[in-house]
């Protein structure tokens, strides 16, 4: 490391203005199955002062996004900070509607030491994902002035270029004394000597307290979803150790959510169910030693699924805003123009399940504005706009014709009883008298004049106060007149008239009728549909609208159906003539001298309505019949035919099928892809045009039914049944199988009878209650959705007869040799045979029939099983399997051992002390366990003590030499046996003590003096060729004997492939990596003055021998 290097890393960053790489937390696996960059912005790493605030900022594109995203902030892998917003943590979240970009923001309040380390935002939504690390050091505020050397930094000479040298600083300075840092940092150029100092402190690891209670301690945090449990592990150096569990400082007892458990040295704490009451510290106490730990319960972020709407009312109506969120239990803020709103008697709020509302009783114009509702993990926002209410007209004033000293009332009725208004005689505002009075009663305004004078004549207006509209009418006066004449009306039947007094007329054209009326005084003309009052429509020539009991007036010039006058002309328009416009009209003129009356039919023809019920009645492989049901209207006009039109599902893009029109109202539409479903809708057509689409049809596939079955074979004959098999079809297609169903006929006939009432899923079936000794005929048909395919036919009729086969028991291989178990183990013995018809299976054991009771026995068509819950000793023994038809049998017989530990071996006795040795002897257990004794395993102990140590293991002589005693101890032996099960439970304890006698007696050399005699004898060995090997035995005998090892009587000398060892006369020639030349007969003698005496042994060596077809292990013995 340069010196340059080491002096930049000690300057800080405070800002961050540059994008820099994002990189994964080691260590750590993406969660999402698809990555995709969806960061605009992402956050950057950053040094924070401590004390100071800092914020980081993370933008998301949404524009490619169908729901809103979901973002985490993560400190480590795992901890979630949602859960951790308050005064220290605080999250901020935004929306711009014209870029379509969410702005997320993390502003750590005053920085502490604890918020260093590494962070994680994530932002997921439906199946993308997308992630960025970044982390935080915090330093002092003090630090800059040593670590931030501005003065030098700022220099504008010119440095003295210096070569860079490769050395690492930071490990001289690691590896030196305290006294030398001065020195090493004026050697090496580093000024700035207490930054370094700082930072070679930090660098130090300081290592942990090693505790004698606690050989792994809890971890320093854990984090845990509400709801769910967790887990707190600790081992102890000692399992028998108790413990205590504390929450807050509060032990914690047992319960149904606090549950302790203890395995070995493990102990674990479980909280089921956890709440945020369990958001605490817990630890864990042993003796005065404690474990220290946090749990952090996270509340999963509470999202908006239903967004706010905009709501568009009048003044005086009922608001609700309704919001749903992710969570039933969860709390919901409501703000308007940034103000929290509250129940002050405005407000309203209301909550069922996971839905809220914010109700307004009665809108005002105070109530404009946006609203916002918020949740821990979302918010939306709508727009209240309030409009001023209309003032609508139920009822007008209409003009009125009287005679002299007739009453006159004008009457109309608006949409608000509290509005008032001012009612007006040609401009003059008409004052009350004892004639002429006015009246406000509700919504209903009324000028009444008694005793109608002809100057009262006139036009009449009310005039609502605060609204720009106006009522008028006319009062017209009826006095005696001369010339008088009846009215009349003269219809004009050519033209539009199709015949007498009939119109016809295309339902959206416009209707114009014209009526020459003649008479004096000119007559009032009234226009009327139809003879009840619920279809009752009558039209005033000379009046305004009115509305009477009987009738509903429509206003002269004005609407869709109006009336419009001129000199002896009356003109009826409709305009965009529509389907209720269809009746009979009545005309009626009336002036003083008469009345006169018409009838006009008026028709209306339209476009046909929609054909319905289109639905698919059959499918083939690419084709589909499809019927529907001629419209319920047709216009007026007979239909003419039909269009047709498919598509696919879920596509937008129809076809039409046909261009010419069809008549029927069935057809098949063909040229389709079989297994993609479709959809067809019908438009039907007549003389005025094609009407609407019908609604779609159900989704249909077309599907052709698959090839026939193939390889129809007989698989078994019985008396009265046949079971068959086969494959499946070559060609299955889009619609698969959903079954087989199987059929047969005698031989010569032609009724096919079915087998199976629904269709089996299986390739194989048996077919019963067939006649014993007929020829039968098989075939078998796939089915599927588009129907049965074609039938796979047997070929030869099968005669119904049971065919005998001979029976044979077919034992697996690892039963062909003894079968072992231990005590208390489950035996399950399957043993497959066959023949026919089924044979009688027959089970004995040791020759007597099989005690069920002891053994379970299961036998089927194809097997028998024994089974044994929990193997005993006695359940040992030979098992014959007898499997027998009529006089032909077949037999097998196993053998199932149940071995178990041996018991201890007994008559353990030390035979013999000499020097630092001692010679013992036992016998074998009176138990072997129902096995072979393997060995033995000594152990001995001293008196004074008590602690038994391992002398020999897999000993397998009962017999030993203990070696290497403590002079002046006195020993006690004990030996445990051993088979393939293990070792005894109990072993046998000499009889007799072994002591290693202290004494300054020392006896004379005729007194010590023996001839050799070997206490223990070679034995017989076989071994592996190339795997070491020894053969062992022990002498005796004063002076020292002399001894010689020889194989085949041959002197074995200093070879360096044999080691030959004496310690205190137990004698072990080591043999290395025998080859198959080192067998033979191998012989130990001894030789002192007073005589000699020699053992002899017989060495097997086995070697592997290459057989051309297979392995094969051989003994080779060299003698």
């Amino acid at each position: 490391m340069s010196i340059n290097v080491g002096f930049q890393q000690f300057i800080s960053v405070y800002t961050v203005s540059l994008t820099l790489p994002v990189e994964h937390v080691p260590g750590e696996e993406p969660q999402m199955s698809q990555i995709s960059g969806l960061f605009v912005e992402k956050p950057q790493t950053v040094t924070a002062i401590k004390g100071k605030n800092v914020t980081f900022v993370a933008k998301v594109d949404s524009s490619q996004m169908l729901r809103k995203p979901t973002m985490k902030w993560l400190k480590g892998k795992w901890m979630d900070l949602g859960s951790k917003a308050g005064k220290h943590l605080q999250f901020k979240e935004s929306y711009d509607r014209n870029t379509k970009i969410y702005t997320y923001e993390l502003t750590i309040v005053k920085v502490v030491d604890g918020d260093a380390g590494g962070y994680r935002c994530e932002v997921t939504s439906k199946d993308k994902c997308d992630s960025c690390t970044f982390d935080i050091s915090v330093e002092d505020a003090g630090e800059d002035a040593g670590e931030l050397d501005f003065s030098g930094l700022l220099k504008k000479r010119k440095q003295k270029e210096e070569p860079e040298i490769d050395v690492d600083v930071w490990e001289i300075l690691k590896n030196a004394k305290p006294c030398d840092y001065e020195k090493i940092a004026f050697q090496y150029g580093i000024t700035d000597l207490r930054g370094l100092l700082k930072r070679l402190k930090k660098m130090k690891k300081v290592e942990p307290k090693k505790s004698d209670a606690f050989l792994k301690k809890l971890g320093p945090a854990y984090s845990v979803e509400k709801g769910k449990k967790i887990h707190l592990n600790v081992e102890l150096s000692d399992p028998n150790a108790q413990v205590r569990w504390l929450r807050n400082g509060q032990e914690i007892k047992p319960s149904a959510k606090y549950i302790f458990e203890s395995v070995g040295g493990i102990r674990k704490l479980t909280i089921n169910k956890c709440t945020l009451a369990d958001d605490a510290a817990y630890e864990c106490v042993v003796g005065e030693e404690k474990s220290f730990t946090e749990v952090f319960v996270q509340e999963p972020p509470v999202t908006i699924t239903k967004m706010l709407d905009d709501i568009h009312v009048v003044v005086g109506e009922k608001v609700e805003f309704e919001v749903e969120v992710s969570d039933e239990g969860a709390n919901v803020k409501w703000m308007k123009d940034g103000v929290e709103l509250s129940r002050d008697g405005k407000y309203r709020f209301k909550k069922d399940g996971t839905k809220h509302w914010l109700i307004i009783n009665e809108a005002t114009a105070e109530d404009i504005g946006t609203y916002y509702v918020y949740t821990s993990g979302g918010e939306s926002k709508a727009e209240l706009e309030v409009e001023e209410k209309e003032l609508e007209v139920l009822q007008s004033i209409a003009d009125l014709t009287l005679k002299a000293a007739e009453q006159a009332v004008f009457k109309c009725e608006v949409s608000d009883e509290k509005v008032t208004g001012k009612w007006f005689k040609d401009g003059v505002e008409v004052t009350p008298s004892n004639r002429i009075k006015m009246t406000h009663i509700g919504r209903t305004h009324k000028l009444v004049i008694d005793d109608v004078k002809p100057e009262d004549a006139g036009d009449y207006t009310f005039v609502p106060d605060g609204y720009a509209l106006s009522l008028s009418a006319k009062l017209n006066f009826l006095g005696k007149r001369e010339n008088q004449k009846p009215p009349k009306i003269h219809l004009d039947t050519t033209g539009s008239f199709v015949n007498k007094n009939t119109i016809i007329v295309v339902a959206g054209n416009k209707l114009r009728f014209d009526v020459d009326i003649t008479g004096e005084p000119p007559p009032t003309v009234c226009w009327k549909k139809g003879d009840t009052v619920r279809a009752c429509w009558q039209i005033v020539t000379y009046s305004h609208l009115m509305q009477s009991q009987q009738h509903i007036w429509i206003s002269e010039a004005e609407g869709r159906v109006r009336v419009e006058t001129r000199k002896n002309l009356s003109y009826f328009v409709i305009e965009g003539a529509e389907r209720s416009d269809e009746g009979l009209y009545h005309i009626t003129v009336t002036n003083p001298a008469g009345e006169d009356k018409a009838d006009v039919m008026v028709k209306i023809v339209d476009v046909p309505d929609p054909p319905e019920n289109v639905k698919c009645t059959a499918v083939g492989e690419d084709s589909a019949s499809i019927q529907w049901d001629p419209p319920k209207f047709d216009g007026g006009v007979p239909v003419k035919g039909y269009l047709m039109e498919r598509k696919k599902k879920g596509s937008s893009r129809w076809t039409r099928l046909n261009f010419d029109i069809y008549e029927s109202t069935t057809y098949e539409a063909k040229k389709m892809i079989e297994g993609v479903l479709y959809e067809m809708r019908v438009f039907a057509v007549n003389g005025i045009g094609i009407s609407q689409p019908s609604a779609s049809s159900k989704p249909f596939m077309p599907i052709a039914p698959t090839s026939e079955p193939t390889r129809l074979t007989v698989e078994d004959v019985t008396d009265g049944t046949c079971a068959l098999k086969w494959l499946p079809p070559e060609r299955i297609g889009a619609g698969g199988i959903d079954g087989y169903i199987i059929e047969y006929c005698v031989e010569g006939a032609t009724e096919w009878v079915q087998a199976n009432e629904t269709p089996v899923e299986k390739n194989s079936y048996r077919v019963r209650g067939l006649p014993v000794g007929e020829k039968m005929l098989f075939r078998v048909t796939a089915v599927n959705i588009a129907g049965r395919s074609p039938p796979a036919v047997m070929a030869q009729a099968v005669t119904i007869r049971e065919i005998v086969e001979r029976p044979k028991i077919r034992l697996p291989r690892q039963l062909r040799t003894k079968y072992i178990k231990r005590v208390g183990e489950k035996v399950n013995l399957v043993i497959p045979f066959q023949g026919k018809p089924r044979p009688v299976v027959t089970w004995l054991k040791d020759g007597a029939p099989l005690d069920t009771k002891l053994v379970n026995i299961r036998t089927s068509d194809v097997d028998t099983i024994l089974f044994i819950r929990q193997a005993a000793r006695e359940h040992s023994g030979q098992y014959t399997l007898s499997v027998q038809i009529e006089n032909m049998e077949d037999k097998v017989t196993l053998e199932i051992q149940i071995v178990d530990k041996p018991g201890p071996p007994i008559a353990a006795t030390v035979t013999d002390v000499w020097g630092f040795n001692a010679a013992l002897e036992w016998k074998p257990p009176k138990d072997n366990g129902n096995c072979e004794i393997t060995g033995y395993t000594i152990q001995k102990a001293d008196l004074k003590t008590k602690e038994w140590f391992m002398v020999l293991e897999h000993n397998r002589r009962p017999s030993c030499t203990v070696s290497d005693l403590v002079m002046g101890n006195e020993y006690t032996f004990r030996v445990f046996s051993e088979n393939i099960c293990g070792m005894s439970d109990d072993a046998g304890i000499s009889k007799n003590t072994a002591a290693i006698t202290k004494t300054d007696y020392w006896p004379s050399e005729k007194d010590m003096c023996s001839s050799p005699k070997f206490i223990t004898p070679l034995v017989d060995r076989s071994v592996i060729a190339g795997y070491s090997a020894a053969i062992s035995c022990a002498v005796r005998g004063h002076p020292k004997p002399k001894i010689i090892w020889m194989k085949n009587k041959m002197i074995i000398g200093e070879n360096p492939k044999y080691l030959m060892q004496n310690n205190q006369g137990v004698l072990t020639l080591n043999i290395r990596k025998p080859s198959l030349f080192d067998g033979g007969k191998y012989t130990c003698r001894a030789i002192n003055d007073l005589g000699q005496d020699e053992v002899e042994c017989k060495l097997e060596v086995r070697g592997m021998v290459k057989n051309l077809h297979h392995l094969q292990c051989v003994t080779l013995t060299m003698t």
